[in-house]
């Protein structure tokens, strides 16, 4: 076999060193697990979980196995093309504004620091300041507003809607949780153990000490059966819980 010329033998094993620096550093990653929040703006379960659990997606690396989606709709109902909501006109408001949000900035990092902060404002029984958040962040409302005043919004509720409804098994409650196509039932609050125990790539940091999750079992539906508690939250925050809403998603990728 005749040599390769000099600058097409290093050019041949430059390629060969990116391939394999590819190789290494592809080595341990896995698809990532689908996970999919199922939830109404101003249930209480829904917003603290929100802000105590879910925020935990973005801590040890446990972005890198998860594919997260939220669906702002819970237990609507559509009549004639009108939609009602449990909690009210404010809910159906704060479900579109945070479906709104999510078309506005598909990127996740983007929309759920706003939906954090929003929910937040709901767990403190402020709701109604909702539009702080977008100076808050620092975010051009513009989008967002016109999009909830319009019939933007109310498509995107109505998609998330019928997103809600084809549901199988159908939802009993929200906050409603599903993980690699699997409802969580009551175990919702452990998601971060099911992730672990369904990713296929080198676990997370998060993943380290955490046991087994608990075996899922369909459960009674609680209350009237669409919410775990539809009165007033009463949370404490101290400072380091107000100080979440700038750290809980970074602005960089470490």
């Amino acid at each position: 076999m005749a040599a390769l010329p000099c600058h097409r033998a290093l050019l041949l094993a430059a390629l060969l060193l990116l391939g394999a620096s590819a190789a290494v550093e592809g080595k341990g990653k896995g698809k990532k697990v689908s996970v999919a929040l199922y939830y109404e703006s101003l249930c209480p379960s829904s917003a603290i979980f929100v802000v105590k659990k879910l925020a935990n997606v973005f801590k040890d690396g446990l972005l890198d196995a998860v594919d997260l989606s939220l669906v702002p709709y819970g237990n609507a109902r559509v009549k004639d093309g009108a939609i009602s909501c449990q909690h009210g006109p404010d809910e159906c408001l704060l479900n579109t504004v945070e479906a709104c949000a999510i078309d506005a900035w598909p990127d996740l990092r983007v929309h759920f620091r706003f939906i954090y902060c929003v929910e937040s404002l709901v767990v403190d029984g402020k709701h109604r300041e909702w539009e702080s958040c977008f100076k808050k962040l620092g975010l051009d409302p513009k989008h967002v507003t016109d999009c909830y005043k319009g019939e933007r919004g109310h498509k995107l509720a109505l998609k998330y809607g019928r997103q809600t409804d084809a549901l199988q098994p159908p939802h009993k409650y929200v906050p409603w949780v599903v993980v690699d196509g699997q409802p969580l039932y009551d175990n919702y609050e452990s998601f971060e153990a099911y992730v672990c125990k369904a990713y296929k790539g080198r676990p997370p940091k998060v993943c380290e000490g955490l046991g087994r999750p608990p075996i899922v079992q369909a459960v009674a539906e609680a209350g009237n059966g669409v919410t775990y508690d539809s009165g007033d939250i009463g949370v404490e925050h101290d400072d380091d819980d107000r100080a979440r809403l700038e750290m809980v998603v970074p602005d960089d990728d470490n």
